[in-house]
């Protein structure tokens, strides 16, 4: 299948429902669209194949698994030729869960779950501190989130 897979209103209806709920089955989203249920299949399928579709994931409430501090993390580096070098090392913080490489201030943004602001230092100090070629960083803990969706698409 081509990248250049050119979404239709069917599969924007498609998206838009399971975006909603990704584990609504099929036959439902099908009803919904006036497909069948086959059609549902294949067409996420050619999506998938086309690389609009990156993967499927649970969404975690981590305070409610113990994880309580949320926090962004601008780091600066010494050179940004080590991007590629410091990025392999900070996949290994498994606190960390997304990794942007930015303009502006920082060299790289991140953002991180911790237990409580122990957790939160030890991650810091002895963890993304220690790795080479990070010049400082700087940290902003969320007080809460008030606004995570998924991007409206339209056709």
């Amino acid at each position: 299948m081509p990248k250049n897979y050119q979404l239709d209103k069917t599969d924007l209806k498609i998206l838009e429902i399971l975006m909603q709920d990704a584990k609504r089955p099929y036959t439902e989203v099908a009803k919904k669209v006036n497909v069948s249920q086959g059609t549902v299949h294949v067409r996420m399928t050619k999506m998938e194949e086309a690389g609009i579709l990156d993967k499927t994931t649970l969404k975690i409430n981590y305070a409610n698994l113990g994880y309580d501090i949320t926090a962004f993390i601008g780091i600066y580096l010494e050179k940004s030729a080590l991007y590629d070098k410091v990025l392999t090392k900070l996949k290994d913080i498994p606190e960390i869960v997304s990794i942007h490489y930015t303009t502006g201030n920082y060299s790289m943004f991140l953002k991180i779950h911790c237990r409580d602001t122990n957790h939160l230092k030890e991650v810091l100090h002895d963890k993304m501190q220690q790795v080479e070629g990070i010049d400082r960083t700087e940290t902003m803990i969320s007080l809460e989130e008030s606004l995570d969706r998924n991007l409206k698409l339209t056709n």
